[in-house]
């Protein structure tokens, strides 16, 4: 059965070749201003990497990678599709010897097979996936702030064209600055919600809003949500939400964090019980400080195109696969899918 949600008498703002166009928009757009404020270079990525290296993103360490082997590599070197960039990067940016408070960006394409599909869920993932080399004396909240307002920055400049150029899609719902909240204290705020309802009212609040530090457990036991423990320390870590007006909730657009050193590596590692990752080449090269400390993230590009668009499902700024339920659903409901 279809998870999706209609809203009420839905008319998207842009036809299907409007929505193309801009779509290209929205990505030119953000894709430059997001290298300049953060001075990154756009490079190559891969598709698929092999499982040995220990580079593929683990994500909340159940969702399994689409994987398969090739005839002309030896076969005990599994091939897994990406999930995301996460770790690749952060060794790519000693591969190309990157200096300090400059980086990459690329376009990721990923697979998610496991993905529970709904208006913003889909199998196919394309983000940008970003990371810069840091230093030492980088590793706190407010260099972590300072980063998260100059991407902000250019989520304004985007919503501002497209209002100018598609007057259709209404005013802006982007405040001027966003508004910074640790799960901690979300938690003590909303105590008797779950963390997807609290994410919700505070974003109906502020309609725009950076959660910082998640991953670790909460006061009440619980976790605000799930984090792989070998990229991001999860006391420099934040999720970028903003407020979907077709859905009436909160739309992650971007995870993103300090990265681990050594210490928190280990710190992290063992509290998820995965200390067996220790011995891989990526994880050992933390720990021999091989691979530069860095900041990154990655940001959904179909989840923008979909909050600038003002649309109701994923599907309508980009082509994957839907089951028959809801390809039905969106088409009585003037859901046009890509």
């Amino acid at each position: 059965m279809s998870k999706i949600i209609i809203p009420k008498n839905y008319t998207p703002h842009l036809n299907l070749i409007e929505t193309e166009v801009a779509i290209k928009m929205i990505k030119d757009t953000f894709e430059r201003r997001l290298a300049e404020q953060l001075r990154l270079t756009r490079v190559s990525a891969p598709l698929f990497l092999l499982k040995n290296t220990g580079l593929n993103d683990n994500l909340n360490g159940i969702e399994k990678p689409v994987s398969f082997t090739s005839f002309e590599l030896n076969n005990d070197n599994e091939i897994e599709i990406i999930h995301s960039l996460a770790k690749w990067k952060r060794d790519a940016l000693h591969r190309y010897h990157f200096e300090q408070h400059t980086g990459l960006y690329t376009d990721m394409n990923a697979i998610r097979k496991d993905e529970e599909l709904d208006n913003i869920h889909s199998m196919y993932v394309d983000q940008w996936d970003w990371e810069m080399v840091i230093s030492k004396e980088d590793r706190h909240m407010d260099y972590l702030k300072g980063v998260i307002n100059k991407i902000y920055n250019a989520l304004l400049d985007v919503e501002f064209l497209m209002i100018r150029h598609y007057p259709q899609l209404g005013a802006s719902i982007l405040p001027e600055e966003i508004f910074f909240i640790t799960s901690q204290e979300l938690e003590y705020l909303f105590p008797t919600l779950t963390a997807k309802e609290r994410e919700k009212e505070i974003v109906r609040e502020k309609k725009a809003v950076c959660i910082l530090q998640i991953g670790d457990v909460l006061k009440s036991g619980k976790k605000h949500d799930g984090r792989a423990p070998d990229y991001d320390d999860w006391s420099l870590n934040a999720d970028i939400l903003v407020y979907n007006t077709q859905l009436d909730d909160a739309l992650e657009i971007s995870s993103m964090g300090i990265r681990v050193d050594d210490k928190t590596l280990k710190e992290q590692l063992d509290k998820a019980n995965a200390n067996e990752r220790l011995s891989l080449p990526y994880h050992q090269n933390i720990i021999n400080h091989i691979l530069p400390l860095s900041i990154g993230g990655g940001i959904g590009q179909s989840r923008l195109c979909m909050f600038f668009l003002r649309k109701a499902h994923i599907g309508e700024v980009q082509a994957s696969l839907w089951d028959e339920d809801t390809m039905h659903l969106c088409e009585e409901n003037n859901i046009h899918l890509l």
